[in-house]
């Protein structure tokens, strides 16, 4: 009686860090598998690329707005503060102007009685309540005056954050402007290069494109996979012997760029 025996296939956990270096000595594809696993690869990677100057159309612009709504809320922050002080200093103004008045009511009582005084003693207190309200009296004209210059100086920094809010809202609304024009420019450009990408990598390992992904987020501008040009790598520049420029031309098995981990392509893929 025949046994039927079930062999179970254990798939590579993918790993992250995973590069394209460690990838190439793991694989054992055929010659054609392998071509068209390294063009599926160098499709992604043109694609991805085209992206990146679609966003690169943005520059700085983000950040600009990001910064311009920053400064904007601090402007509003900052002419908030200073209506609450010119609003403190105004109750302030009122305050001694008030104490003010007493005083010199005061003093118009105190020298009416100064009139009908029946004794020195008397004349002298009453003298004495007259300088204390007049002492009074200098001190809340003073406080007045300063509080009053202190006022005036709040207006010119409050018209002064007014004025800035109202620009930097002007600039705002131009850079948000121009950022919506660019990116319904490129939207739908960007939108089907996305839905491309997502067919490409379909037909690619999980492995494959981790370590694709990996390498690509280490670069500064975004290349995993390059072409030969000049015999050199196109990513980093430095130049490949000829000999592995044979085995690149070949497509035949993944190939690295020993400096920066890339992998390396037949320049014939720039002509296709």
């Amino acid at each position: 009686m025949a046994t039927n025996i079930h062999k179970t296939v254990e798939e590579t956990p993918v790993d992250c860090r995973e590069t394209f270096m460690s990838l190439s000595k793991s694989m054992n594809e055929s010659e054609a598998t392998m071509e068209q696993k390294l063009h599926t690869l160098y499709l992604i990677q043109q694609k991805d690329s085209k992206i990146d100057e679609i966003h690169l159309l943005l520059g700085e612009l983000p950040d600009e707005i990001s910064d311009l709504e920053d400064e904007i809320e601090g402007l509003k922050t900052r002419a908030s503060k200073i209506k609450d002080e010119i609003n403190e200093s105004e109750k302030f103004v009122m305050q001694r102007k008030i104490d003010s008045d007493n005083c010199k009511a005061a003093i118009e009582k105190y020298q009416e009685q100064q009139k009908n005084v029946k004794n020195s003693r008397e004349y002298v207190s009453i003298s004495r309540e007259i300088e204390y309200q007049q002492l009074e009296l200098e001190l809340a004209t003073k406080k007045i005056s300063e509080k009053n210059k202190h006022i005036s100086e709040l207006k010119v920094a409050l018209k002064n954050a007014e004025e800035s809010l109202k620009q930097r809202a002007l600039d705002l609304e131009a850079k948000k402007t121009e950022c919506e024009a660019i990116t319904n420019e490129t939207c739908k450009e960007e939108s089907l290069l996305v839905e491309e990408i997502t067919k490409l990598k379909a037909s690619l390992d999980a492995r494959t494109l981790a370590a694709y992904e990996m390498v690509r987020s280490n670069t500064h501008n975004g290349l995993a996979v390059v072409t030969v040009q000049r015999d050199a790598c196109g990513g980093c520049f430095n130049k490949i012997p000829p000999q592995r420029q044979l085995d690149i031309a070949m497509n035949k098995k993944i190939i690295v760029c020993e400096y920066c981990g890339r992998i390396l392509v037949s320049p014939d893929f720039d002509n296709e």
